[in-house]
């Protein structure tokens, strides 16, 4: 099963779009507040369905679910790929939250599930950093194959039909899986026993005050980043157009291949040392220190890379804002494996991908709000010839770590002095 697990990541990561995305949209006209507004929209949809698709998961089988997903991301691809208005765009993005609402959480759920069969709760950690690393690996060659397809075409819109391929690859994949890893669906019956499973795992993660806790943390730390990870994407496209500039044959280049240069290398080094972050969370989070010291110390490490986004983006220099970038997605893929480890110890079986889900629904909420406001301020300080749009980028990141770094703290005290669930 491990094998299939991996395979799954390293499926479900050919989004040959991924390095592009933003480029592509820009590519069709659109400015950074209307992409901020499709990403905040995808993440509002995707709030509508998390919880009720992790229910659905936990009941009538998360094989069933995840297949569900991959149908709807290849459906949100073919929509990207054909469409050139702004609004058409909305269609694509609902596709793709389906997908994402229906994938999210189950999957995971599903390694746990099996973890337990074979009496291995104690590898969470480990197993679930293993898979994540492949994904990170799958992402590596993911970037150099959209590359090529990008500089093969001279413009972004193949990228979106190829990425069809691995995922009709991944339905056979999941289509694969063992019957039990579907969960208990034999209890369920009923639409009232639907709401009743979604109700009692909201119930759960409102009444455990760990729960609580790592819902507000998921907010502050992947909503947080979630709104800032695409503007590495320009950031290298600028730094490409300002390197190339001093050579004859780059006139002959298209943008979208100008931008192959810089994207390709640095995501694929950027993934490559997030797999072997992922595959090393168990060992880095224990040189750290117990949960909640790690998790402290993972937050004073947010708040160090967002300032030297922000001082970087202040004073122009592009390399080091891409740099900072890099750092800031290696740390994230420690912090994913580390987090969903501690939402599953505080978890029960039943309602496993449910509060995943519900965890999921929660960092949304953040991205939904920030996303397009960062693009307006982006656009303002663009079209008045200011200084510092990627300082914005970074001095969100920072008041989130110095809010969260003190609730942490707070927090540890609590836990010191016995407070319980």
């Amino acid at each position: 099963m491990l094998a299939r697990f991996c395979a799954y990541g390293f499926l479900k990561n050919q989004r040959y779009f991924e390095p592009f995305i933003v480029l592509a949209l820009l590519e069709k006209n659109l400015s950074f507040f209307q992409v901020g507004t499709l990403f905040a929209f995808r993440e509002l949809m995707v709030n509508f369905a998390e919880i009720p698709s992790g229910s659905i998961a936990d009941i009538y089988g998360r094989r069933r679910s995840m297949i569900v997903s991959f149908v709807a991301y290849i459906l949100s691809f073919l929509v990207f790929a054909v469409s050139v208005r702004y609004s058409a765009f909305f269609i694509a993005m609902l596709f793709y939250a389906i997908g994402d609402a229906f994938r999210t959480g189950t999957h995971k759920a599903m390694i746990f599930s099996w973890l337990r069969s074979q009496g291995k709760e104690n590898e969470r950690l480990r197993y679930y950093g293993l898979t994540r690393s492949w994904s990170k690996l799958g992402s590596a060659l993911s970037a150099i194959i959209s590359g090529f397809f990008v500089f093969y075409f001279k413009e972004y819109t193949a990228i979106f039909y190829f990425s069809c391929i691995p995922y009709i690859v991944s339905i056979i994949n999941i289509a694969s899986y063992p019957a039990e890893l579907d969960g208990s669906t034999d209890n369920f019956k009923s639409v009232r026993q639907l709401f009743l499973h979604t109700k009692d795992g909201l119930a759960m993660s409102l009444k455990s005050k760990y729960l609580r806790h790592l819902i507000f943390e998921s907010m502050g730390f992947e909503g947080v980043f979630n709104s800032m990870k695409d503007y590495l994407q320009p950031v290298l496209q600028t730094l490409a157009a300002g390197v190339l500039i001093h050579f004859a044959f780059a006139n002959e280049l298209t943008s979208a291949q100008k931008s192959v240069i810089f994207v390709v290398p640095t995501y694929t080094v950027l993934f490559i040392m997030s797999a072997v972050v992922s595959r090393n969370a168990q060992k880095i989070i224990q040189f750290l220190g117990e949960e909640y010291q790690a998790a402290f110390k993972c937050w004073g490490l947010f708040a160090a890379i967002s300032l030297i986004i922000t001082m970087a983006g202040f004073y122009r220099s592009l390399a080091l804002v891409a740099i900072a970038f890099i750092l800031l997605f290696m740390l994230q893929n420690l912090w994913r494996p580390f987090l969903v480890s501690r939402f599953d110890s505080h978890s029960t079986e039943a309602h496993g991908a449910t509060i995943l889900s519900i965890e999921s629904q929660s960092r949304r909420v953040a991205t939904v709000v920030l996303a397009p406001i960062l693009g307006f301020m982006v656009d303002y300080v663009r079209e008045n010839q200011l200084i510092g749009e990627y300082g914005l980028v970074g001095f969100i990141g920072i008041l989130s770590a110095v809010l969260f770094l003190y609730f942490n703290h707070l927090f540890l005290n609590r836990l010191n002095n016995g407070i319980q669930n």
